[in-house]
């Protein structure tokens, strides 16, 4: 369910600004339905419309209110007072701690009269709150500021990681704060030693159970002690900046860490189960070009030829064999041709340049199904579609070809057998007809190139 963006201190004093001649009545009726339009709070919507600054909304609050005005700008908070608030009340409710006085924490607050966030504060931080007004970007400037480095992954470097096993860091006698990202941080590690690309956390009897998947199979590589579960749980989530709070309703999101000074992603899913929550990580390696790739000069010109004209490019192959690596060093390789080039995907997991992404959000409405509608206006020349599986998106997608579309797709075959016999199907009689070049993925060394004839003629 999306969430509504509200300001409750605005939307209680919304009329003093119209009785202090701040701005007129039919300003306020605007910029509530430019609020609601947008997802954003009536005083988001009376800024960017132009009508009052910031400045003004926030000396009207200090004078209105007698909560004093503090400009964030150039403020030292004091860092021990960090973890009094967590990251997500931090960035849920726009309110960051600046000092605290024997029992009383004084808090900047975006909201002044959020009084449940109030509460939440008081229950968690278990002293007095003393409220200050600062302006919503600035909080949230100082949130990414003091709490990001409380919130990435460290440096991993995997030289000389003989028999490297992650059980050592959560055995260490470490007792900082940051104990639990360190765990995390050499469970990383060691999937990436292993070359494995999965990783799932799953709630056991005796606490969370690491999986690795290895050929197909699930390995377990140890447990997290149940005291530690929930720790491992939020750290996860803040990581990747979800919900730490929410565990009833499945969270998608992406964490971004370096191995050996090289950028690499990794997609967070959590999804609750009758034993609690289940968290999978997938990790990505970041694109090459496509001449890293494809060595042979013909089967490179093919691809070219292909991103150049209408038709579907197919990229082939089983599970985590690398179809997603290809596919983005395709669009890395389009990127270069002057195109409108979009992406249609769950969680994108690089940005590239020259290449619009969109991420799918179901939260909002915003599904393949919504996508495939309106896509058609923004005319774009490539599109890449990842995951589609009805009948009904591969006819659309299909009949964007014939107005002058490529459309790059993955599909899963574990082998050419197995693909021939799943496209054989009459479902895929218009697909198998426009295809222009199809990739089959044997292995990281093995990647064959097909050209539209012999795609045809293969699978007569």
């Amino acid at each position: 369910m999306e969430t509504i963006v509200t300001n409750k201190t605005l939307e209680k004093l919304k009329y003093d600004l119209v009785r202090a001649k701040l701005v007129s009545y039919e300003t306020i009726e605007q910029a509530e339905e430019i609020a609601n339009a947008q997802n954003i709070n009536i005083g988001q919507a009376l800024v960017n419309s132009g009508v009052i600054s910031e400045e003004n909304i926030l000396k009207f609050l200090e004078t209105k209110l007698h909560i004093p005005y503090v400009n964030l700008e150039d403020y030292t908070l004091d860092e021990k007072c960090i973890k009094f608030i967590n990251y997500s009340d931090a960035k849920k409710y726009r309110i960051i701690p600046l000092f605290k006085i024997e029992d009383t924490l004084t808090v900047a607050m975006a909201d002044p009269l959020d009084l449940f966030a109030i509460d939440k504060i008081i229950e968690t931080a278990e002293c007095s709150i003393e409220p200050v007004i600062s302006s919503e970007s600035s909080i949230l400037k100082k949130i990414d500021e003091y709490y990001k480095k409380d919130f990435a992954i460290t440096e991993i470097f995997t030289g000389e990681s003989i028999d490297y096993d992650w059980r050592d860091e959560l055995h260490s006698e470490d007792l900082s704060d940051n104990h639990i990202q360190k765990i995390i941080s050499a469970i990383l590690k060691q999937a990436i030693l292993e070359n494995v690309h999965e990783v799932t956390f799953q709630r056991e009897e005796d606490g969370y159970g690491v999986n690795f998947k290895k050929n197909g199979e699930m390995v377990n590589k140890g447990n997290i002690p149940s005291a530690l579960s929930s720790s491992l749980i939020a750290k996860i989530k803040n990581l990747a900046e979800l919900d730490a709070s929410v565990s009833e309703v499945p969270q998608l999101g992406k964490l971004c860490f370096n191995v050996d000074n090289i950028e690499v992603t990794s997609s967070i899913s959590t999804f609750p189960t009758i034993m609690g929550e289940r968290i999978f990580l997938k990790i990505y390696k970041p694109p090459q070009k496509i001449s890293q790739i494809i060595k042979s000069e013909t089967s490179l010109n093919l691809i070219k030829s292909a991103l150049n004209i209408p038709g579907i490019i197919i990229v082939c192959g089983s599970p985590l064999n690398g179809k997603t690596h290809i596919i983005y060093s395709l669009l890395v390789e389009a990127s270069g041709m002057k195109k409108n080039i979009m992406t249609l995907e769950s969680i994108a997991k690089y940005n590239l340049k020259n290449v619009h992404q969109c991420e799918l959000n179901e939260n909002v409405g915003f599904n393949m199904d919504k996508a495939a509608r309106f896509i058609e206006f923004q005319s774009p020349d490539i599109i890449y579609l990842e995951g589609i599986k009805t009948k009904e998106s591969f006819d659309y997608f299909s009949s964007l070809v014939f107005d002058n579309k490529t459309i790059i797709m993955e599909f899963l075959a574990n082998n050419m057998e197995d693909l021939r016999y799943k496209l054989s199907f009459s479902d895929f009689e218009t697909l198998k007809s426009i295809i222009s070049c199809m990739i089959f993925i044997h292995s990281k060394d093995s990647i064959e190139v097909f050209s539209k004839e012999t795609v045809q003629k293969y699978l007569a």
